[in-house]
Parts: C-alpha cells; structure tokens; sequence
C-alpha cells in the first residue's frame, strides 16, 4: 500500500467528518456502541479513531464510569475530532496501530471501525490488540463488504474510469473494499493470536445523500482517493467529481440518494 493511500491530510478530514461520516459511518458506529453496551467494561481502547464517530457513539452509549481511549496514526484526524467534542471526557492520544504505546492486558475491548483496511500488516495490528486485551476482552472492528455490494463508492470508480482511462484510480476497490474475504479474515485473526475462532456478522444498511453532488465530493475529495486524482493531473479534481456526481446521479435519480451498504463486524474474544 503506498503513502498515498494512507495520507488523510489538507481538507480531506474537514469533508470526510462533515460528509463521508454520516453518509457511510454512522449507521455502524451505532451498531458497535449497541455491542458493547451490554458488555462489563471498565476501559475501552479505540485504534484508527478518525474524526471520532465511533468515539462520539461509545461517549453517549457506555456507562459514564467507562474509561474511553481514541487514538488515530494521523493527528489532522484527532485534531478534527477533538475540535467536534464528545458529550463527556475522552482521552485523545496520536497512535499506531501497529505499535500500540499501552501496556499488555490494560483494555476490556478494543474497538476499531473501517481502519483495519488500511493496516500494513493486518495480523501484527490484530496481535497488537489482542496484548492491550485483558483475558476475556473483546476486540471488534468492522470492515467493508466487496466494491459491487456498495453502491455508491462502486459507481463513483466506475466513472472515475471515463475520467482516467489509461489508468484509473482503484483506491477504493484496492483499500477500503479490499478486505473482505472471510476466510482471510479469520485467518489473519489467528494470526494475531487470537485461538477462538472470530464471529463474522454481514451487516447491510443504507447510505443516505441530500444530492448526488455531496456523494462525490464525499468519496473524491473527502477520502485519500482525492491524492490518487491528484497524483494523475492536479487539476482534475473538479472534473473527476463531476463525473461522479452525474453518474451517481444517473444511476440514483436527481433527488436525495438512497444506496445500499454492506460491511462485515468481526468480534473476537482473547481467551
């Protein structure tokens, strides 16, 4: 995976939070907070935080009496996130998933939702949660279902595809979409260190848009796909939304938009 793929810079976490969240995240972020609910918990680690939509959820869901960990590999993110709030204390702190800075045993649950795509090694990020985990702790995150079962992310590559025909931008299909096989899956949970097998939910739910135009610049320019657009031509940004915008529009009407999503939630148990 390149630097580009992984950047989350400039205006992108500025759109991603005002945009991208509630058209894609929201939904799920309450699933997960419902999940642990019903959990006993004293400590909760959040790794690849974002803009804090999942930490908003746990904020406003778990007992108050819970200790709430957000980290995030990319301060802009936190910084977003912070400067947003949360309805009681949360500690924010810069981390990588990969090296987590927290003692072995130290969180009942750790939590991730949609960054684990984006981890270098999937089995080494897993172990890493797993060693934060106290015996009996829980470790769930979730991650996107294949390109074609997310309609709009998969007509915006689609015509991104007329933008760049020599050599279209696949971030979402190869990041984001590009870790879905449940096989793979459990077996890089074992990886980690995990001996239980993992429980592997397909959650459907739908992606709401006011317009096709706040879907596209969602994806194009709220996502690291807007460094791929302009790694190809710095000045194509507003055409390759453009094109997004009338395909989404095409496909969905030219009313508020209505498509479906699709994820997977992986929860597994540190014996």
């Amino acid at each position: 995976m390149s630097s580009v793929d992984r950047t989350f810079a400039g205006s992108i976490p500025a759109i991603y939070d005002a945009l991208l969240v509630p058209l894609i995240f929201a939904p799920y972020a309450a699933d997960l907070a419902r999940r642990l609910a019903s959990r006993p918990l004293t400590r909760v680690l959040e790794v690849a935080a974002g803009t804090g939509v999942v930490t908003r959820a746990l904020a406003s869901t778990l007992d108050e009496r819970v200790s709430l960990v957000a980290t995030d590999l990319h301060q802009a993110m936190l910084d977003q996130a912070a400067a947003r709030g949360t309805v009681r204390a949360v500690e924010w702190q810069r981390a990588d998933a990969m090296d987590l800075p927290f003692d072995d045993e130290t969180f009942d649950a750790v939590v991730c939702q949609f960054g684990v795509m984006f981890y270098p090694d999937k089995a080494r990020g897993h172990a890493e949660a797993r060693r934060v985990l106290r015996p009996g702790g829980a470790y769930i995150f979730t991650v996107w279902d294949r390109l074609e079962e997310n309609e709009i992310p998969h007509v915006v590559t689609t015509a991104l595809e007329a933008v760049f025909p020599e050599n279209p931008p696949r971030f979402m299909a190869r990041v984001p979409h590009g870790y879905h096989d449940r096989g793979v899956i459990a077996r890089d949970v074992a990886g980690g260190g995990f001996t239980l097998p993992p429980h592997i939910d397909t959650v459907a739910a739908r992606s709401r848009a006011a317009s096709a135009r706040e879907a596209a610049v969602a994806f194009c320019q709220g996502t690291p796909l807007r460094n791929e657009i302009d790694a190809r031509d710095p000045a194509a940004i507003e055409r390759a939304t453009a094109a997004a915008a009338r395909e989404i529009e095409r496909r969905f009407g030219g009313g508020p938009v209505d498509a479906r999503i699709q994820a997977h939630v992986v929860t597994a148990q540190r014996v």
